[in-house]
């Protein structure tokens, strides 16, 4: 078998600070910040404000964030949940009664949550204000995305290639995104084509955005005239949100929710994310002797696909806005519950599931560790690649499509209501050593966020794989895309042929992808030294990613 722990790319290291994001202009923005004494919120706001620019396909400030936040001095772990609830007009009979069976996913119907990102970076800031003794303005930390946002910044090849199928897509789900005259105004040059990897591309309305929100807080996004404006255009087209839904919206600190993990303990955050199926999967495979089975082989394999299987039944059953239901996360993430759900995996053979799948996830994860030890493990979306496609009119502001995996059947655990949050896939997530962070890890990419959160955790503390080399080793993803009648398990061509025909052999329908695909998602994670401080921070060559030390 081959060096599975080699690389192509080095581990990066620093004794002051670090930071990994999947676009290497956000990393720079997030490190200038530590390097001129910023804590690791202040660099997590500069480097989400960035990429939210020179991303646009993946995140922005029309999407949600999720936060995990370590303040070292209070030795405190926090969850800050800044998703967007359903406007107080989205009923099920609205959709209904226009002869829809489920909502639409581009379009102002299907933009049908208040975006809150930047609701996210106001509340984290606040804290970092009061209990991190941030020391670094709000409009500072804003001041590379509007400068990228005014004056250019080269594509990358991701946002090319994603453009175009957006632009081709014959779906009717996803029909051309040229149809709304914003998304061409704004994404497509003066011919009608996409901008191609190395060109520049401007966003001049939304760096007038930008330096409202820069000069007046979030309160210049949910409480003002561009509320209004938002919500007037959406009505205009058909939609939902009304200024009172921007006016309403609150994020909330939320506990973290937990599991051990060879005697560590893991975190994660609480529904409606999905944070709960991550932390089971690892709570099933507890109940393993790793080292009896060897990494990259085809039990290795079939053990974390069954785990993800059995977590994943869990998560359809219960996950939804915690607010409407009852999510007994006690049980689910018990010991006793993670080894009965091991004792019914059978290594011969494979558990035949159907369950509720969310394979979009264009997303960013990024994470950062300053001197002082905070710690940011953070994650930010529009959900499909640039969302809703629909963006109101002289904002440039692409609002998030999250709301349309809603379903229209009163029946089902994620049923739109009004005012509720939407099932989530957007996890990041912590695992502690003796009470403090040792690993600050996450990725994008939907549903395969729980089963890439297992990978980079088996790798590093059971293989004792390098960063960078957990990262880069090949990847799996089970799980069903856009159009196929089945779950495949979607396997990186760098896996064997040995390997790929044993696990067809135990009944696991085998889809081979490129050697590195992002269809696997953008990893990143950041361990930490305890002894000495060394960072040791690795980000995926699947993006346009960088780690960053000093």
């Amino acid at each position: 078998m081959k060096d599975r722990k080699h690389s192509y790319r080095p581990t990066t290291m620093g004794t002051n600070g670090m930071i990994t994001t999947p676009h290497y202009l956000a990393s720079q923005a997030g490190l200038k910040v530590l390097q001129e004494g910023g804590n690791a919120v202040e660099a997590a706001i500069a480097a989400a404000s960035t990429i939210g620019v020179v991303y646009p396909h993946m995140n922005g400030i029309g999407g949600d964030n999720f936060w995990l936040v370590y303040n070292a001095k209070k030795k405190e772990l926090k969850g800050l949940n800044s998703s967007g609830r359903s406007g107080e007009k989205a009923t099920i009979s609205f959709y209904q009664d226009q002869g829809y069976h489920k909502i639409p996913s581009r379009g102002a119907l299907a933009a049908n949550t208040v975006p809150a990102a930047v609701a996210g970076w106001e509340e984290a800031f606040q804290y970092s204000k009061t209990e991190m003794n941030g020391t670094v303005d709000w409009s500072q930390l804003l001041e590379t995305s509007i400068q990228y946002a005014k004056e250019g910044f080269p594509v990358t090849p991701s946002q090319e290639y994603w453009s175009n199928v957006n632009l081709n897509q014959q779906d009717d789900e996803f029909r051309h995104l040229q149809r709304f005259p914003e998304f061409t105004k704004i994404f497509l040059k003066a011919n009608g084509f996409a901008y191609q990897a190395g060109e520049v591309m401007r966003q001049s309305d939304l760096a007038l955005t930008l330096e409202g929100i820069a000069s007046e807080g979030s309160s210049y996004l949910y409480k003002g005239e561009l509320a209004k404006l938002i919500a007037q255009d959406l009505q205009k087209h058909g939609g939902l949100l009304t200024d009172q839904d921007f006016y309403n919206h609150r994020s909330d600190w939320v506990d973290p929710i937990s599991v051990r993990y060879r005697g560590n303990q893991v975190y994660n955050l609480p529904p409606n994310t999905q944070g709960f199926a991550s932390l089971s999967i690892l709570n099933i495979l507890n109940q393993f002797d790793l080292s009896l089975t060897e990494e990259g082989s085809a039990d290795y394999y079939h053990l974390l696909v069954e785990a993800t299987k059995r977590a994943f039944v869990d998560r359809d059953q219960y996950l939804t806005d915690p607010e409407f239901a009852h999510i007994p996360l006690d049980e689910l993430l018990s010991v006793q519950r993670g080894s009965e759900l091991a004792n019914s995996i059978d290594f011969t053979s494979v558990k035949s599931v159907q369950h509720q799948l969310d394979p979009k996830g264009d997303t960013i994860w990024l994470g950062v560790v300053d001197k002082e030890g905070n710690a940011v493990s953070m994650i930010q979306s529009i959900y499909h690649e640039f969302g809703s496609g629909f963006i109101p009119k002289d904002t440039g502001i692409v609002l998030q499509n999250r709301g349309s995996f809603f379903s229209l059947d009163e029946t089902h655990v994620n049923s739109l209501q009004p005012k509720k949050r939407c099932y989530h896939t957007l996890n990041p997530a912590m695992l502690f050593e003796n009470e403090a962070p040792y690993l600050v890890y996450g990725t994008m990419g939907g549903e395969g966020q729980p089963q890439t959160q297992a990978a980079l955790v088996t790798r590093i503390l059971d293989y004792k794989f390098p960063i960078q080399a957990a990262i880069e080793a090949p990847r799996w993803l089970y799980g069903r895309t856009w159009g196929a009648s089945s779950n495949s398990l979607k396997l990186e061509g760098r896996i064997e042929e040995e390997i790929r025909s044993n696990l067809q052999s135990r009944g696991h329908e085998v889809e081979v992808l490129e050697d590195f695909t992002d269809v696997m998602g953008h990893a990143g994670a950041i361990k930490i030294d305890q002894q000495t401080g060394v960072k040791f921070g690795g980000a995926d060559p699947r993006g346009d990613g960088a780690a960053l030390g000093f």
